[in-house]
């Protein structure tokens, strides 16, 4: 359990500094601005490439792998979309609930997480999971916000801007660049590569303290009923479902299966509250759906590891 602690202490380490720090020193949010713009153009994407154009080629075109990942988180947002839309009527309400119980902080924590917990063999399923699952989210926060009248785009507007978003995010082009570079053998001169080597390193620890900070700096003022099903589905439903759907799809190393399970378990990513904030909805109640899954995760995840490092899942 030792083990389990040390790997998992650090990274909440990282947030809690963070939150401390923004606490004491009384910076705007919009302070973070450049930390944030280099952890998203920069950072990231540099450890994106790095991971996949080093991945041999087969391990990236793992398609059951992929659909049974996208279709478990789909089925999660639909189950609390629905459970939502039932009490309130309110599509727009309803997916940025959908998206709090079912996207999580999988680009902040999920990458450096997985690759301590299980090695460099973790790397290939973090970035097709980050990849999918991101799509999905892209292109149905702004359809079903098209649906309830929110959106005032054309529908042709609507779908130039979830391209965008797809193609035009900093992972996604770091990803398509990764996987290239691995199809064409091409490898970046050693002084590129060392600069890479440096941006990549710093990612974790950049995007742990600047999500503590942001925590820090969006007060808890409302904290919504709905924390009760957002919290054991996001944390505990969604690994399980998991890792039964990629055990009836296919037979994939158990590496896999525990990289997938852990990216499930994360914390509700701080994207979602940019959503809400983008379409003035459900922003604060957003808010505090990140801070209660990530305050509950530092249990959950810490047990989930547990069970994977010591054989208890089979």
């Amino acid at each position: 359990m030792l083990s389990v602690f040390n790997l998992v202490l650090p990274f909440f380490g990282l947030i809690f500094l963070g939150f401390f720090v923004a606490r004491i020193n009384h910076q705007p949010l919009e302070a973070l601005g450049w930390m944030n713009t280099f952890i998203i153009y920069v950072a990231l994407p540099a450890l994106f490439f790095q991971i996949l154009s080093k991945t041999p080629v087969a391990e990236l075109t793992q398609w059951t792998f992929i659909v049974g990942c996208t279709l478990s988180t789909f089925a999660i947002f639909l189950t609390m979309f629905l459970s939502a839309f039932a009490r309130t009527r309110k599509i727009d309400e309803s997916t940025i609930q959908g998206l709090a119980a079912a996207y999580g902080n999988i680009g902040y924590m999920g990458p450096a997480l997985a690759v301590l917990a299980f090695g460099a063999s973790a790397a290939v399923p973090v970035a097709l999971i980050f990849c999918f699952d991101n799509t999905l989210h892209f292109v149905m926060a702004p359809l079903l916000m098209a649906l309830s009248g929110n959106d005032k785009r054309s529908p042709r507007d609507v779908a130039i801007g979830v391209l965008r978003k797809i193609f035009g995010h900093p992972f996604i082009i770091a990803t398509i660049m990764g996987v290239g570079a691995a199809i064409l053998g091409i490898e970046p001169p050693v002084a590129i590569d060392r600069m890479i080597d440096l941006l990549a390193k710093a990612a974790a620890p950049c995007a742990l303290f600047a999500m503590g900070a942001t925590l820090a700096l969006r007060p808890l003022r409302r904290v919504p009923r709905e924390l009760y099903l957002i919290v054991p589905i996001k944390l505990l439903v969604q690994p399980l479902l998991i890792y039964g759907v990629l055990n009836l799809v296919g037979n994939f190393p158990p590496v896999w299966i525990y990289t997938a399970m852990l990216m499930a378990a994360l914390p509700t990513a701080t994207n979602v509250f940019v959503i809400a904030q983008q379409y003035g909805v459900w922003v604060e109640r957003a808010s505090s759906s990140i801070l209660a899954t990530t305050l509950f995760s530092i249990a959950t995840l810490t047990l989930w590891l547990y069970f994977m490092t010591h054989g208890l899942i089979p």
